[in-house]
């Protein structure tokens, strides 16, 4: 006789493949912005960080995102850390705030070298019918559409 897998573990395992495609749909949205963000030197950002300098952080993501987002669809959502030691390359995490089209999610993006992260820790989307797919498709048009300019 085989083992038939629990319910409550395929839910967990359809749960966890529903996060793996926003992270990577958001991983696709943001390559640009983190290219950008990734100019800025990361003296002055850990500085920033450091004494709470939240406006200023504010600055350089708005700045980092205007070329790619329509006008306030991605924002610094008011957080951030920077981890510095002396036997490895920093790492910054900047919590976000993307809204669209009836589609929030808030994720901290963690820069780093040489690869970068998403966790995502709120999804909503305004008149979900409970259908992952939907809900997912409804996600990465939002994505889309917030983009400044169309892609090719």
């Amino acid at each position: 006789m085989q083992d038939q897998p629990k319910e409550d573990d395929q839910s967990a395992s359809e749960l966890n493949v529903v996060e793996q495609q926003r992270k990577k749909a958001l991983a696709r949205a943001l390559k640009d912005v983190i290219r950008e963000l990734k100019l800025v030197d990361v003296e002055d950002l850990i500085a920033y960080i450091r004494t709470d300098h939240h406006a200023n952080i504010s600055d350089i993501v708005r700045s980092s995102v205007e070329m790619f987002f329509k006008q306030d669809t991605l924002r610094y959502g008011m957080a951030a850390s920077a981890e510095v030691d002396w036997d490895r390359l920093p790492t910054i995490a900047l919590d976000l705030e993307f809204y669209h089209q009836g589609v929030w999610i808030y994720f901290t993006l963690v820069l780093s070298n040489p690869d970068n992260s998403i966790n995502v820790s709120y999804v909503e989307v305004t008149n979900s019918t409970g259908d992952p797919e939907a809900d997912m498709r409804k996600l990465i048009d939002a994505l889309e559409d917030a983009r400044a300019h169309p892609r090719f």
